[in-house]
């Protein structure tokens, strides 16, 4: 069922599962957290880290981000919350290099990333709120892995769905995600409908008042 729902959310984008999102009342888009090393959109399922400024119990722990790294495959996405407003990556280049070997999809930082252009340079899907050159060490630490964490306005837990393209980022969450994706294909079938009309010459806004549910619906038939 998983990989079903990723294949299907990856043939859309980002708009349409915001309108489906929108329908349903549910929040979900994120908007300022852009591509920063690819032209790729990524689709999967979350993998969740928090940062903080609170140094570990003891002063040693793992470095930040390895046990999602670690537990990723293909189909995840690593989602990191760092609004620490420290300004310090929470995403570096040797993490882009492991996440890329174990398959992971790709990295969404609240926050800033760095070692941009290396994670261009392998292919590797980066998006962030900013990027800088400054390391966290010293500065930010892991607090939690796989807990509840919010990416600009969204709460993100473990296993929810996300789609992150040109126009925004989109987390659904797991429980209603297969529901999400039939309404947005719903939403892509009718705008395709729609784009072939004004392809023809017909006038646009007689194409955006037609009530092209109807076409949908004869067309399930």
């Amino acid at each position: 069922m998983s990989e079903d729902l990723i294949k299907r959310l990856f043939e859309m984008d980002s708009c349409a599962v915001s309108d489906a999102m929108d329908s349903l009342g549910l929040p979900g888009e994120v908007t300022g957290i852009n591509n920063q090393t690819t032209s790729d959109k990524i689709v999967g399922r979350a993998l969740t880290v928090k940062l903080g400024t609170t140094p570990p119990e003891g002063g040693s722990a793992k470095h930040l981000c390895s046990g999602a790294i670690e537990m990723g495959t293909q189909g995840n996405v690593i989602v990191i919350e760092q609004s620490t407003g420290v300004d310090a990556a929470g995403w570096g280049g040797v993490l882009s290099n492991a996440a890329q070997y174990n398959g992971i999809e790709g990295v969404i930082v609240e926050g800033p990333a760095r070692d941009i252009d290396e994670a261009a340079g392998l292919g590797f899907t980066v998006y962030a709120r900013s990027h800088t050159a400054r390391t966290a060490r010293g500065r930010v630490y892991e607090q939690s892995f796989n807990t509840e964490i919010v990416v600009g306005d969204v709460k993100v837990n473990q296993d929810d769905y996300v789609i992150a393209d040109g126009s925004a980022v989109v987390f659904l969450p797991a429980e209603r995600a297969e529901e999400v994706i039939k309404i947005a294909e719903r939403i892509v079938n009718k705008e395709k409908l729609m784009t072939e009309a004004v392809r023809r010459g017909e006038p646009v806004g007689s194409v955006m008042g037609a009530n092209y549910e109807n076409m949908l619906d004869e067309m399930g038939d």
